[in-house]
């Protein structure tokens, strides 16, 4: 029996951003590094392991939003890669709703984008605390400060480096808080080598390190005292002030690389373990109760059902739904229910669950609040709807759908 993880060393992310930024490829590092996935799949060569349907791995682009999870670090990284295209912008609102932190890639060439700018409202409408990731450094015309400055004017959010390019970029990054240049060598950029910086270098990046500082400083009095004094404080401080920043909405920490040369993605999974929020440090989510009442939903695994399926899938033939469980445990056989808007109540019960990889899923014998799981056995839960416990119904908040420009239907 697969034992339930700690809520506490959770992080559920979605990687999101405009076409062709390098979210897949950063994913494939990602899972390379944490030792989740054996071998890196290229995009450009069709062999993406998150962009499994044979659409995907034609065109080269990301259709449908595909759940993974990887560890790192002590932590659990359950992880959904989300399309970049806006036909597909459906995808990326309802993983959106499910989550807690998201990763935006920008292209280190181009900064903000029309779609980064639709992603960005997707993401503040459900006020996730977000890391950028600054890729495609290793092109011509890439620029870190002017990337970081586009995402200040264009989406009036603050921007603060956490890893930062030389100027000269080849390959290596600063790390702003360890005080450490960092390279990435081995065949693949998974020996990761942090050498202390020259003098000369560490003069050069003083005015991002003084802009990270007095970011954190105004989180933490202590903090604030000694950057003020000109006191070197201590790595672990910064760090926990600069996570307070972030669950608070102040600060989008930001990292530097390039994901198809296997630079810069380790601190940038750092990152996500030490300033994204775990799901017990999320708000609780409001629901409804047919009864007219409103109540808070608490992350916890103890309590009555609440989940939220948000995609409906069919695979290998059959209907499966993807759902985020918010409080409570699911176990197989289990009797669901589902209430409606309109006060239609219907009974299921759930045949399997599953924990998934891209295509891949793995039988599960219970899941608990915090995870992301697929059911099976479910005839008639569609996106958006709330599955609770039959003795306790309650629907959380709906995922909000557009309404389509024109209907089509083919009969035989």
């Amino acid at each position: 029996m697969s034992k339930a993880p700690d809520l506490t060393q959770v992080r559920n992310i979605g990687i999101a951003a405009h076409v062709d930024a390098g979210k897949t490829t950063l994913t494939e590092r990602m899972l390379y590094y944490a030792g989740a996935s054996h071998k890196i799949g290229e995009v450009h060569e069709g062999a993406a392991h998150m962009d499994y349907m044979a659409e995907e791995q034609e065109h080269g682009i990301t259709i449908t939003a595909a759940v993974t999870r990887l560890p790192w670090r002590d932590h659990l990284i359950q992880l959904i890669d989300t399309p970049g295209h806006v036909d597909f912008t459906i995808e990326v609102e309802r993983s959106m709703r499910v989550l807690d932190g998201c990763v935006i890639v920008l292209d280190g060439v181009r900064g903000v984008e029309p779609q980064t700018e639709t992603v960005w409202r997707q993401r503040t409408q459900f006020r996730l605390p977000t890391l950028f990731f600054v890729n495609k450094l290793d092109r011509p015309g890439a620029d870190f400060e002017r990337a970081l400055d586009s995402v200040r004017e264009r989406l009036q959010a603050e921007p603060v480096a956490v890893t930062a390019p030389l100027p000269d970029y080849d390959g290596a990054v600063v790390h702003l808080i360890d005080k450490t240049c960092l390279r990435f060598g081995g065949e693949r950029g998974e020996l990761l080598q942090a050498t202390p910086c020259d003098a000369a270098t560490w003069e050069r990046m003083r005015p991002w390190r003084e802009s990270l500082l007095l970011a954190a400083a105004e989180m933490d009095d202590a903090l604030a005292e000694q950057v003020l004094a000109d006191q070197e404080p201590e790595p672990e401080a910064v760090w926990a002030a600069l996570r307070q920043a972030v669950l608070a909405g102040r600060i989008c920490p930001c990292f530097a690389g390039s994901a198809l040369r296997n630079q810069g993605v380790q601190p940038l999974l750092d990152g996500v373990v030490r300033l994204l929020p775990s799901p017990t440090e999320r708000p609780p989510s409001l629901a409804h109760r047919p009864d007219g009442d409103e109540e808070w939903v608490t992350m916890a695994a103890d309590g009555p059902l609440a989940a939220l399926a948000f995609k409906v899938q069919m695979w290998e033939g059959r209907r499966h739904v993807f759902v985020r469980l918010y409080r409570g445990t699911l176990e197989p056989g289990d009797e669901v229910a589902i209430p409606g808007p309109n006060g239609t109540l219907r009974r299921e019960r759930v045949a399997r669950l599953f924990e998934v990889d891209a295509n891949h899923k793995t039988r599960l014998d219970q899941a608990t609040a915090g995870q992301i799981v697929l059911l099976a056995g479910l005839r008639w839960a569609a996106t958006g709807d709330t599955l609770c416990a039959p003795s306790h119904l309650l629907w959380l908040e709906r995922i909000e759908t557009r309404e389509p420009v024109l209907g089509l239907a083919i009969e035989p």
